[in-house]
């Protein structure tokens, strides 16, 4: 039985010192001390042996476990550091090597273009109101002056949800809330999403608007055109040429558009303002009287005047974008130039 343990003895720590890797070297533990090991047999034998021998096999067989549990204890730790080696070997860094290039995000054109022009506005002491995409047709076209079988509804190509609730087509529902919470003076700008059912180089089915009033007393034409041209020259410099010409539009009376001087050719004529050296920039106009009447304002005490433009259109205008589609593509090429 001695020589049976010694011979083990041999045998295992040979295996350990063979093993190379943790995993192995667990297999050995349980081949050799584990509950069926080759050590819990030899243990098992000594019930043959006779009682006066079993303590002094029983210390050998403890001296065994102590020898084995040693040499796994140093194996294993070597084996640790082997494996803490090779990693680190493999997974190490060159410190020496140029750093990678990471790109930050950066505000859509739409957005930079929006923040400038509520910027210029607020520093007139314009406050920004927003209201909801979902509107109700009231909201959108009654309160505007636009009843059910007016012809300017068919300008607006609208997407409606229901009979009496449609994805807005403007941002001017924004202008009746206010008037319906808020008593004269008011001065808003109400910067937001639109939809129309249109699509091509130029247009959007779901675009972006802008649009300004202010109402308050002895408000004019002149007041209207002074702050336009004040913001036109702001933002596009102070040299650039503006007119109003006359036009129509149902919630204001009188209407007009209003033009600048191209930017692509400086008003000398060029394929953008198709030869005439002027490109339509926004509408305008003194608010109707039957909008006022829409939200309980008294016409004869008060007056006041509303502007709208495609923030898209502006955006193209002043980055030289010929296609509108570019804004909504989300090209990262396109839109880190920005």
């Amino acid at each position: 039985m001695k020589d049976q343990l010694l011979d083990l003895e041999n045998d295992a720590l040979a295996v350990i010192a063979g093993a190379e890797s943790m995993i192995a070297l667990q297999d050995i533990r349980i081949r050799y001390l584990g509950k069926k090991g080759a050590v819990t047999d030899v243990m098992k034998g000594m019930r043959e042996l006779d009682p006066e021998e079993r303590p002094v096999l029983g210390a050998l067989v403890n001296r065994l476990k102590e020898t084995l549990e040693e040499a796994f204890g140093e194996r294993s730790k070597l084996l640790r550091q082997t494996e803490v080696a090779n990693r680190l070997a493999s997974e190490k860094i060159d410190v020496t090597l140029p750093g990678r290039q990471s790109f930050s995000g950066s505000k859509h054109p739409v957005t930079l273009v929006t923040e400038e022009i509520v910027d210029i506005f607020s520093s007139l002491g314009f406050c920004v109101e927003e209201g909801p995409e979902i509107e109700q047709d009231f909201y959108n076209f009654e309160a505007l002056n636009i009843p059910k079988d007016h012809p300017a509804r068919d300008m607006q190509d609208t997407f409606y949800v229901s009979d009496d609730v449609v994805l807005r087509t403007h941002t001017s529902p924004v202008q009746v809330r206010t008037m319906l919470k808020q008593k004269p003076p008011v001065r808003v700008i109400a910067p937001g999403t639109v939809y129309r059912r249109d699509s091509d180089i130029t247009h959007s089915p779901m675009f972006h608007q802008i649009e300004g009033f202010l109402v308050d007393e002895h408000v004019t034409f002149g007041d209207l055109k002074g702050i336009l041209t004040h913001f036109l020259t702001s933002y596009f410099g102070k040299d650039l040429g503006v007119r109003f010409r006359p036009s129509f539009f149902p919630f204001t009376e009188p209407s007009a558009e209003v033009d600048i001087a191209c930017v692509m050719c400086g008003g000398k004529g060029c394929r953008v303002c198709k030869g005439t050296g002027w490109l339509e920039i926004l509408g305008c106009g003194m608010i109707d009287p039957e909008v006022f009447k829409s939200v309980h304002y008294d016409a004869e005490k008060v007056s006041g005047f509303a502007f709208g433009m495609g923030l898209e259109r502006i955006a193209m205008l002043k980055y030289g974008v010929s296609d509108l589609r570019l804004f909504f593509e989300n090209d990262l090429r396109f839109l880190r130039q920005f």
